[in-house]
């Protein structure tokens, strides 16, 4: 018993689950009492990587069972072939229905074998090769299970090339367009073959010609691997031959191959299988429903008289562009989408990927509208094919390319999850698995090429982009299907297209405006009157709603938006920018609709809004140029009023450029502290020149050095965008100057700083502390170095070497900054590191500091800054471990929390898994509080809880709208969770 365990426990490495699985590999040749025979490893990592293991060892057991005698030679194969191997495995562990095809006819598999598939254009030839159309010796039975093999191998050789790269990295991927090109030539070529049957079987064809006209997917080259072949039939001569010749098709395709429907002909089933040219013309012209000629967008010869054919299609395309002009013809084709959607039953319509809402039928529908009421004076989009299509309304501005773009996106992932569920067995389904279905949701997950992620299992992941991809269907579908042109909800010319305010009203809810009254009064505002301004505020509206209505908050975003507008109504550039350049239209809607701190901070540096058009320029610009930069102005200026004015306006618009580049994705976090507190130290080397040169004018004479060295998270160059900058002063006397004289003017300088720095502003406020200093706010502001020395020497406590761990110059005098940093090297890297009671002493401040100054009421579990797992638990610990053990690992004297814990791992103090998880922890609290006040526009540390706010937070870190911004805090909560499990062990216990 205990060995069946242990040999269950390890074929499980290889992702079995079956009892049965050590047995069959045993029988296989590639398992022994050891575990994997020699040489087998690549056969168990590829069975391993297929979307259901079990049930492709199964298949692998049912062909050597139904063959022993080929065993041999498929065991080589599957050894020595990566083509093969990857091929194979992929079909036996996607589909049941095809294994059964394969252990039917052993020999099948030896077609996965060679160099590659059998080209499309082959397709009409092997199947009529099967059937033996030419020598007409099968009978019609023999020519169905002929055709039924040839199909079915076929369908097998698609099938692999489309799964196989699940398997083996080295087999590529083939594009979706590639396989429902392959499944329609098959298709089509099933029809040709059928109709070859057909003509044996009735024997008189000579006296009538039959067109087979593909409809729905075939017509649009899109067809699925099971799935009905929508056909109507044209004939030509005697009408009752080419009736027996379709209908015999009909039979001989439907059973051997898959259904075939001729429902979509003129009067339905009630009506003549086949009409002549002049029969379908008059009843398209008399008595033809909308529904119809939507339907013959996609109608094109595929077999039989192809002559015939095009003359039919000829016949009906100026009817099918013509349709768009009769009479309610948008609200028959709306009311058609809607039927068909009612007769999804209710518990299941959510699942149902093509009739459901945000469904397949969604995107179809929609681009079908788009396609006739455009496509009268645009060629280029009449196409059958639903993506090219899409491409072509995107191309020619019928639909915005991002719109476009998203729904070929999420259409192609609908259509491959349809693909893979019927793929299982075959059938001719629709229906995504139920939540609760774990297994078979891991098993289409895996067939899809989804993997797990921010520690959720695949399944879930492909639950949650489903769930994604059809609301951003649903969403898409109500824009472009349910609408006159967004144009009209601001304005247009002809009055007649212009919607009432109650309907303008209706499409900005369905758009995702929670006020949609007020919006209508921001869009008012904004395109009122006859100037050029509001004439291009009338064209930039509609693209900036749709836009806003894909962020976090359209209200709050279109507020913001005409608040800039009318604040730069005067900027010559502003609009211009705006019309010209669309991508910084987009992503202004982007930030507008995430942040309330960068409209603020806009309508005081509007010259970013520039930069939005150019990544490179707004996301790597270098900090020390700008640095350089701000000084040099800031220098330039007459006096220290005219120096910090100048030093603040650099830095709120490099604060700008830093947050629109965060907001937008472009920059990691390690680069927005860095570039924060850069543009700092330089804001206080700009206002600390400016201070000493006001002195000196003042007394005549600079009795002393200053040197700032930064504390805390500026010292450490961490600064978030609410960070104050904490800061010792140290002074130098100069010549003959005593040291009070010295400290005396330092002290008056480094107020002078304060002051001027902290004065009230519109921007972000520009604190300076001091509070770290020795004594705190009780001692003096200023110090001589030798003060430093005698009080670090006698008084210091630990938690004061501790602040000193982040201690860097950043301003004033570099030589005597140089010398502080050489004075508190042996106090904050003490030799022999800290004796037991001062390790107690740490622990001790931190659990009074995690429980005095956590806000009252505040979640523990989602507050950035004191939280489980956050900053403070993050560094109090990086910080124990440099006061332990700096003075014998050099590489641990850094100012940088990660650079810390990646030294602790470097040397062997701590394991890699538990650094990486504090890192993890610190970077993503670091982000979320950066997130968190860029959101809301004020310093907050603590995570929104739910709305609006929270939604904005999640889509920082790449969640959409669409998604739930639950998922979000659960992520949140569980890199914390993780981390404080090892500040547990490292702070508390190591």
């Amino acid at each position: 018993m205990a060995d069946r365990a242990r040999q269950t426990a390890s074929t499980a490495r290889f992702g079995f689950t079956d009892d049965r699985a050590a047995e069959e590999l045993r029988a296989a040749g590639w398992w022994d009492a050891a575990g994997p025979v020699a040489g087998t490893e690549p056969l168990l990592t590829a069975l391993s990587r297929t979307p259901d293991p079990d049930l492709a060892l199964r298949g692998l057991e049912r062909l050597r069972e139904a063959d022993p005698d080929a065993w041999p030679e498929l065991d080589e194969a599957l050894r020595g072939n990566a083509r093969l191997r990857g091929q194979l495995l992929a079909v036996l562990g996607s589909s049941s229905a095809l294994a059964d095809f394969l252990v039917s006819e052993p020999d099948q598999w030896r077609r996965l074998a060679g160099p590659g598939p059998t080209p499309p254009t082959g397709y009409v030839a092997v199947l009529l090769a099967a059937v033996r159309a030419e020598e007409g010796t099968l009978t019609q039975a023999e020519a169905q299970q002929a055709l039924r093999v040839a199909y079915r191998g076929l369908l097998t050789e698609i099938a692999a090339a489309d799964l196989g790269h699940l398997v083996e990295d080295e087999l590529p991927e083939l594009p979706y367009a590639e396989v429902t090109g392959r499944l329609t030539a098959l298709a089509e070529a099933a029809l040709a073959a059928g109709l070859a049957v057909a003509e044996q079987e009735v024997g008189s064809a000579g006296d009538a010609a039959l067109a087979v006209i593909a409809m729905g997917k075939c017509g649009g080259r899109e067809l699925n691997y099971v799935s009905d072949v929508d056909v109507i039939f044209v004939g030509d001569g005697d009408q009752r031959v080419a009736t027996r010749l379709a209908s015999t098709m009909l039979r001989v395709v439907g059973k051997s191959c898959f259904e075939v429907d001729a429902a979509l002909r003129p009067e339905g089933k009630a009506g003549a299988l086949v009409r002549t040219l002049e029969g379908h013309e008059t009843y398209y012209k008399k008595w033809a429903r909308t529904w119809e000629f939507q339907a013959l967008l996609k109608a094109r010869p595929v077999a039989g008289d192809h002559a015939l054919g095009g003359r039919y299609v000829e016949l009906v395309a100026p009817m099918v562009w013509a349709a768009a002009e009769r009479e309610n013809f948008v609200a028959d084709v709306q009311r058609m989408r809607r039927r068909v959607e009612r007769h999804v039953p209710a518990e299941i319509v959510d699942r149902e990927l093509k009739l459901g809402r945000g469904g397949l039928r969604d995107v179809e529908f929609a681009v079908q509208l788009l396609q006739l009421v455009h496509g009268r004076a645009d060629p280029e989009l009449r196409s059958p094919s639903t993506m090219e299509a899409l491409d072509a309304l995107g191309t020619g501005g019928y639909v915005g390319r991002a719109d476009a773009a998203e729904l070929e996106e999420s259409y192609e992932f609908l259509r491959t999850v349809e693909h893979r569920l019927q793929l299982r067995r075959l059938r001719r389904t629709h229906l995504f698995p139920d939540d609760s279905e774990t297994g078979e949701l891991r098993r289409l997950a895996r067939a899809c090429g989804v993997r797990s992620a921010r520690g959720k299992p695949a399944g879930e992941v492909l639950l949650a982009e489903f769930r994604r991809h059809a609301q951003r269907i649903r969403k898409l579908h109500e824009k472009l299907f349910y609408r006159p042109l967004l144009e009209s909800v601001a304005k247009v010319p002809t009055e007649a297209l212009r919607l009432t305010t109650k309907q303008a009203a209706s499409r900005l809810s369905a758009l995702g405006y929670a006020a949609p009254d007020g919006a209508l009064q921001h869009i008012g505002a904004l395109t009122a009157g006859v100037s050029r301004r509001a004439a291009i505020q009338q064209a930039l509206l509609p693209v900036l709603l749709d836009l806003l209505a894909d962020t976090p908050d359209p209200d709050g975003g279109l507020l913001a938006y005409r608040r800039v507008s009318e604040a730069l109504a005067e900027t010559p550039w502003y609009l211009r920018v705006l019309r010209d350049t669309s991508a910084v239209v987009e992503r202004l809607a982007v930030l507008l609709g995430t942040s309330r701190l960068v409209p603020d901070l806009l309508v005081r540096a509007p010259e970013v809004l520039q930069l939005l058009g150019d990544p490179e320029k707004l996301a790597h610009r270098s900090t020390d140029d700008v640095a350089r930069s701000l000084r040099a102005a800031a220098r330039r200026q007459p006096g220290l009023g005219a120096a910090v004015r100048t030093a603040r306006s650099l830095r709120r618009h490099e604060m700008l450029r830093v947050a629109c580049a965060d907001l937008l994705g472009l920059l990691e976090v390690p680069d927005v502290c860095a570039a924060l507190s850069s543009v700092w130290s330089a804001v206080l080397q700009s206002a600390l020149a400016a201070a000493i040169r006001k002195r000196v004018a003042e007394v005549g004479a600079e009795p002393a050095r200053i040197a700032v060295i930064g504390m805390g998270r500026l010292g450490g160059a961490e600064l978030s965008y609410t960070s104050d900058a904490d800061v010792l002063f140290v002074c130098e006397p100069l010549g003959e100057v005593t040291d009070a004289e010295a400290v005396r003017f330092a002290s008056s300088v480094a107020e002078t700083v304060r002051q001027a720095l902290g004065a009230p502003s519109q921007d972000p406020a520009l604190q300076v502390d001091a509070d770290l200093r020795p004594e705190g706010r009780n001692g003096p502001l200023v110090r001589t170095l030798d003060s430093y020395g005698a009080y670090y020497t006698r008084w210091a406590e630990v938690w004061e070497a501790q602040a000193l761990l982040r201690a860097r110059f950043v301003a004033g005098d570099a030589g005597l900054g140089e010398r502080f940093t050489e004075l508190i090297d042996p106090i904050r890297y003490p030799a022999g590191g800290l004796d037991a009671a001062q390790v107690r002493e740490v622990r001790r401040i931190k659990a009074r500091v995690d429980t005095e100054r956590m806000p009252k009421g505040a979640d523990r579990t989602t507050h950035t800054k004191l939280g489980r797992g956050g900053l403070a638990d993050v560094e109090w610990t990086a910080q124990l471990w440099q006061l332990r053990h700096a003075h014998e690992v050099p590489e641990l004297r850094t100012t940088s929390t990660p650079e810390a814990l990646r030294a602790l791992e470097r040397a062997g103090l701590a394991e890699a898994a538990d650094t990486d998880s504090l890192i993890e922890a610190w970077t993503l609290a670091t982000k979320a509080r950066n997130a968190a006040m860029l959101v809301r526009g004020k310093a907050v540390d603590q995570l929104p809880s739910s709305g609006r706010e929270l939604t904005a937070v999640a889509s920082v870190f790449g969640y959409s709208v669409e998604d739930d911004p639950g998922e979000f805090v659960d992520y949140y909560r569980r890199t914390t969770r993780r981390a404080h499990a090892v500040v547990e062990r490292l702070f508390f216990e190591g």
